[in-house]
């Protein structure tokens, strides 16, 4: 692995999207469950804990969605029902909006972001490249800050991130399509709705093409809890799915044309529910 600063943030990545829009990645459910699942669930539960305690101040990013006031208003009323209620929204539409003075002073006073689930092409031609991208990496390296994000939120962390692909053609070559995320931690790549909605296939093809990452799949209703930018506690109701490319012994994905069935030998899959844990830089779980 390359040899980077550890983090001394927390990334929490969520795999139920909570979005009732049209983004690729929005969630089939009714928004007004959001609040019950969650709390249900324990995870917005288990962000609140690792807050720092001294503001306990969240500020939610509602960027992905298409229809935000509705969607940030449903994680304001879950964060109440657990006792917070210094929540706010973000509601950033457009790259211009990211230069305004006061959202650089919320993401400063802040202990912590999350960001809402939708199209996570909206969150990187918004915000990659930005100051306030930047100062939430900054915060995330140096203090106890934490990222979180469902659904899209949670794709866009890593650096390289998958913005489409159909599930039933996923281990077709060319059918995967990948850009640049935010980067807050590397040689990793999220899919969301994992198990609903049938993605292994998309992480197949994406580890096949570059076998130096692990894959993600985080199942709904679940999260994956990263310390140290390694250390990974599964959290939630639902399962975790690990790909692992660095035993491949073979694959035919370099010389076959797009459309073509994937080969690929000796792939390795771990299978993580709540409170296991999986060690990024040893590849292995504990």
């Amino acid at each position: 692995m390359l040899s980077v600063k550890t983090p001394k943030g927390i990334l929490i990545a969520i795999g139920g999207a909570v979005d009732k829009g049209t983004g690729p990645d929005d969630d089939d459910d009714n928004p007004e469950d959001l609040a019950d699942k969650f709390l249900e669930e324990g995870i917005l539960k288990r962000l609140l804990e690792e807050l720092v305690g001294k503001t306990n101040r969240i500020e939610i990013i509602t960027s992905a969605s298409l229809i935000p006031e509705v969607t940030g208003q449903h994680y304001i009323d879950a964060f109440k029902k657990l006792g917070n209620d210094n929540v706010g929204m973000i509601h950033i539409k457009k790259r211009e909006d990211t230069l305004m003075p006061d959202y650089f002073e919320r993401i400063q006073e802040a202990e912590g972001v999350l960001f809402t689930g939708g199209n996570q092409l909206r969150l990187t031609t918004i915000f990659g490249g930005t100051k306030l991208l930047s100062t939430m990496a900054t915060r995330y390296q140096n203090e106890h800050f934490i990222i979180a994000g469902t659904s899209a939120g949670a794709m866009v962390m890593s650096s390289t991130m998958i913005f489409g692909g159909s599930s039933t053609e996923a281990l077709l070559k060319g059918e995967v399509k990948l850009s640049r995320g935010f980067g807050f931690i590397h040689e990793v790549t999220f899919d969301t709705h994992f198990i609903k909605r049938g993605r292994f296939g998309r992480l197949c093809q994406t580890i096949a093409s570059n076998p130096v990452g692990i894959g993600i799949g985080l199942g709904e209703d679940t999260g994956l809890l990263i310390t140290n930018g390694n250390h990974m506690e599964a959290i939630g109701s639902g399962l975790i799915m690990i790909v692992e490319g660095h035993d491949i012994k073979y694959t035919n994905i370099a010389g076959i044309e797009d459309g073509e069935p994937i080969t690929i030998e000796n792939l390795i899959v771990h299978v993580l529910s709540k409170g296991h844990n999986y060690l990024l830089s040893e590849r292995r779980m504990v």
